[in-house]
């Protein structure tokens, strides 16, 4: 649990989101549909807004694209593994 809980304050102090907003947004994502486009649009309007951090459509496209074509890891332990990676 110790390690979960570090991993979340890492997130916060590097993001200044919230462990709760982490949450909130995971819980919404359990049960999208990430197939389909406008929910990742949706999706990535959100994380954006939640970490007050500006997209550009390109980017939001490249995103799209990536995650609606399963590119993306969508488990934490993967995503997690692919972030350390890129240290």
């Amino acid at each position: 649990m110790d390690e979960k809980k570090n991993i979340f304050e890492q997130v916060q102090k590097k993001t200044n989101v919230k462990q709760q907003d982490l949450f909130k947004l995971a819980n919404s994502v359990s049960q999208m549909d990430l197939s389909n486009e406008t929910n990742v649009r949706n999706l990535v309007h959100q994380v954006a807004k939640l970490a007050n951090v500006p997209v550009s459509k390109q980017k939001e496209d490249d995103l799209v694209k990536a995650i609606t074509s399963k590119q993306v890891p969508t488990d934490f332990a993967s995503l997690a593994k692919m972030f350390q990676q890129k240290k």
